[in-house]
């Protein structure tokens, strides 16, 4: 086994937005600043280990950060730096340091359709309609970029905008349903789906971060494991679902009823723009729903969940940026049935929960791929607002429940 201060790793990002641009300037920033990786289980979790204290990174001898370079897509040509000081996420003197290295990190034409995107233009796209020469360029896109970058090991974490909503059709079924949904441009093969295609052909994981429709299908999973690679998703659990899934558990261990769970976001960044269209938003709305359900066990326990009332809202609100603020109304229910409330106001950086959320898939897909371990790894649930089901059949949603599989799976 190669140590990790020879292993090499290629992060395929599509979407250079936001989030990717926040990740890469935490990893530069950590390089060449000295700022520190915070939120990271591979960096920051200890392990004692023969009297020592070792990081997931240093147990699992996983790639250095000095060892990872960069690609990524985009449907505009800004660079890194440039999109980064436009997403308006970080602060000038946190980008400035590292602001020659975001530079040379310039996106390929991406792929875009205005059918599941209907808020955003793309300026920066593929020009071919056609799915299978569309698929043969991001395939070729990923070979140059791993020869430029002088290493085999590669992983590609979906970074880009939230898909309208998008259900299982029969071209999903199986990979022969699938690839002849390509070749005939089935309208519900999405693009998430062309890359995540795209790069299981090519061998390498992928890792969805959003509510999108993707390695979830039949097809992708028969592919993933046809060709032994590990996949995951989806939707990045950053904010509110987050904390949703820190406090029900702790409502359920208690046995204290629920009534009502009201979520209630605002954001100004791309992603608020993108959610503002319905479509989209019931993507999102999706993937927040399914966490309470698969928590509370309403079925076990219908005196207590069983007539649970839960919305969510997400309100594009320009002026707020990527500051997301979220606001949570849970009535709850005690001793002899009386009512009582919790308020919860989180003002919270999705870009920055989520920028240690694609450092740790990147390295775990990465060192899954070395394993020998193929199709969906359950254990990654930690990171998603809805998991993907793996071979148990189950989904855990409990972050504590996730947590723990996670670091058993790591540590033993």
């Amino acid at each position: 086994m190669k140590n990790s201060n020879d292993k090499k790793i290629l992060i395929l990002l599509p979407g250079l937005g936001a989030v990717a641009t926040t990740f890469l300037t935490g990893i530069f920033s950590k390089l060449y600043s000295n700022k520190e990786i915070i939120g990271s289980i591979t960096q920051n979790f200890k392990f004692a280990e023969g009297g020592n204290q070792k990081t997931i990174s240093e147990l699992k001898n996983l790639p250095k950060l000095e060892n990872m370079s960069f690609a990524a897509w985009d449907i505009n040509d800004d660079n890194a730096y440039e999109s980064a000081v436009k997403a308006g996420v970080l602060n000038p003197y946190d980008l400035e340091p590292v602001k020659e290295y975001l530079e040379n990190i310039k996106p390929m034409k991406g792929v875009f359709s205005k059918k599941y995107i209907k808020n955003l233009d793309g300026t920066h796209v593929k020009e071919s309609s056609i799915f299978s020469e569309l698929v043969s360029e991001l395939r070729a896109d990923i070979r140059i970029s791993k020869e430029n970058h002088g290493t085999d090991n590669a992983v590609m974490i979906w970074c880009g905008s939230t898909e309208s909503f998008n259900t299982l059709s029969d071209v999903h079924q199986n990979l022969k349903s699938f690839e002849k949904g390509i070749e005939e441009n089935d309208d519900n093969i999405s693009p998430t789906q062309l890359y995540a295609y795209a790069a299981l052909l090519e061998g390498v994981p992928f890792a969805n971060g959003t509510p999108n429709l993707s390695v979830e299908i039949p097809a992708l999973q028969e592919l993933a494991e046809q060709n032994g690679l590990p996949i995951a998703g989806k939707d990045f659990k950053t904010g509110q679902t987050f904390m949703k899934t820190v406090i029900a558990p702790g409502l359920k261990a208690k046995l204290l009823g629920t009534q009502g769970w009201f979520s209630t976001n605002i954001l100004g960044n791309k992603d608020g723009l993108v959610l503002n269209e319905p479509e989209n938003f019931r993507s999102k709305e999706n993937s927040k729903l399914e966490s309470l359900n698969s928590i509370f066990e309403p079925d076990v326990y219908p005196e207590l969940y069983g007539d649970l009332h839960h919305s969510v809202r997400i309100n594009y609100y320009p002026p707020r940026g990527d500051s997301k603020e979220g606001w949570d109304n849970i009535d709850i229910f005690g001793w002899m049935n009386y009512p009582m409330q919790i308020k919860i106001n989180f003002l919270c950086r999705d870009s920055i929960l989520a920028a240690p959320i694609v450092l740790d898939l990147a390295l775990l897909l990465s060192y899954s791929k070395e394993e020998g371990y193929s199709g969906v790894q359950d254990w990654l649930s930690f990171y998603f607002k809805l998991p993907n089901r793996g071979s148990s059949g189950t989904v855990v949603h409990d972050l504590i429940m996730q947590h723990s599989n996670l670091i058993s799976e790591l540590t033993k």
